[in-house]
């Protein structure tokens, strides 16, 4: 009788065990979250052309998500929290993430988003997600006027906060970097003289600026002929800095 018994136990707690139920007092505690997410690539800019950008735009079931709650951290995909969309009442914030800001380049688009809201029991609740560019955008550009000037050549090195470098001296694409500040040293040769001897080699003003996420920056060296040339250097058409040309260059010579 005593067998019987505990085979009856263990099979009632076997049927347990398979259930995915959980004690009504718990389930009875909680409501249903559907998220909506949008993914945007629209940026903050200045420049005429446009307010996006093209990138890589990821799908849905490449962001993760971070939900927040009072004394609770829960960590998913959206197909994951899809399978259990149910949370206990109370307030939230939902956190969507896909790619990594701190992997800086070319191509390296990183997306985020996030919403506060509020699950009350035994209701649905439908939170809207906008998921922006979490980098900002960076492009270095030179004139015609100034490959003109320098026909000797020109380099240009960007170093982000992280110290990753970039040779942005013929830059085509766009450069993703982590928000925060980035530097950019440069030079540049001008034309060798009719005696033959070399061009000189003038070292360009540092150009330091702080960027933010989902912003474009665009950093232009031109040169102006207005008597004397100019160099130029503008950010997002604005100009930062101007300087003499030949008086640097003679500047150079002295301190040689």
């Amino acid at each position: 009788m005593r067998k019987l018994i505990t085979l009856a136990s263990l099979v009632a707690l076997s049927m347990v065990g398979c259930t995915n139920e959980e004690p009504k007092g718990v389930a009875n505690e909680k409501g249903a979250v559907n998220f909506d997410l949008t993914i945007s690539n629209e940026v903050d800019v200045t420049r005429a052309e446009g307010h996006y950008v093209e990138c890589t735009t990821p799908d849905d079931d490449a962001f993760t998500l971070k939900i927040q709650g009072e004394g609770s951290l829960r960590e998913c995909t959206f197909a994951e929290f899809a399978e259990d969309n149910y949370l206990h009442y109370g307030s939230y914030t939902v956190t969507a993430v896909a790619g990594d800001v701190a992997e800086e380049g070319y191509d390296k688009v990183a997306f985020a988003g996030s919403a506060d809201f509020e699950v009350k029991v035994r209701e649905n609740t439908e939170v809207a997600i906008t998921a922006t560019i979490a980098n900002a955008l960076v492009k270095v550009e030179t004139t015609e006027k100034f490959r003109n000037y320098f026909v000797g050549g020109h380099t240009m090195e960007l170093t982000t906060e992280a110290g990753n470098t970039f040779d942005v001296s013929e830059q085509t694409k766009t450069l993703f970097v982590a928000p925060g500040e980035i530097v950019i040293n440069a030079t540049a040769t001008k034309q060798a003289n009719q005696s033959g001897a070399e061009g000189a080699v003038i070292t360009l003003p540092e150009q330091k600026v702080n960027v933010a996420a989902q912003t474009f920056y665009t950093i232009k060296f031109d040169v102006a002929d207005a008597g004397r040339a100019t160099l130029e250097i503008k950010l997002n058409e604005t100009l930062v800095e101007s300087i003499d040309i030949e008086q640097e260059l003679n500047d150079n010579a002295e301190n040689a």
